[in-house]
C-alpha cells in the first residue's frame, strides 16, 4: 500500500495522484508538485488516502510544499494573465478571419 493525495490544476479537470512525502496535507490544501509540464499549482481533492502499488502509475511523484501565500499569489496572478491572453486571443482571431474557436489558454506556475 501507498499513500496519495488526489489533486486537480482546473476546477472540473482530472485527478492526479502524487505522493505526500511525509508533509502534512489535508483536502482543500493547495499545493505545489512537479509534473510532466513543470511545476504547477493545485488543489488537494482526496486524500490523503492509502491505495494499492498497482492502483497507480508508478514511481509517484512527490508534493513539493504546501503553497505559500506567494505561490498563492502567483497563481491569481497567472489566472488574470490567461483572461488577458485569452481576450487578445480572440482579437486576433477575429482580425485574421481564422476559423477556430478558442477553447483555453493557460499559464503554468513557472
Amino acid at each position: 500500500m501507498i499513500k496519495v493525495v488526489g489533486v486537480r490544476f482546473k476546477d472540473a479537470g482530472k485527478i492526479y495522484y502524487f505522493d505526500p512525502d511525509g508533509k502534512l496535507i489535508k483536502e482543500e490544501d493547495n499545493i505545489i508538485v512537479e509534473t510532466s509540464r513543470g511545476i504547477e499549482f493545485g488543489q488537494v481533492v482526496v486524500g490523503p488516502k492509502l491505495v494499492s502499488d498497482d492502483e497507480v502509475y508508478q514511481p509517484l511523484k512527490k508534493v513539493l510544499r504546501v503553497a505559500t501565500e506567494d505561490d498563492i499569489y502567483k497563481n491569481k496572478e497567472n489566472k488574470i494573465k490567461e483572461n488577458e491572453a485569452f481576450g487578445i486571443c480572440l482579437e486576433k482571431i477575429e482580425k485574421h478571419e481564422l476559423e477556430m474557436k478558442l477553447v483555453d489558454v493557460e499559464y503554468t506556475f513557472d
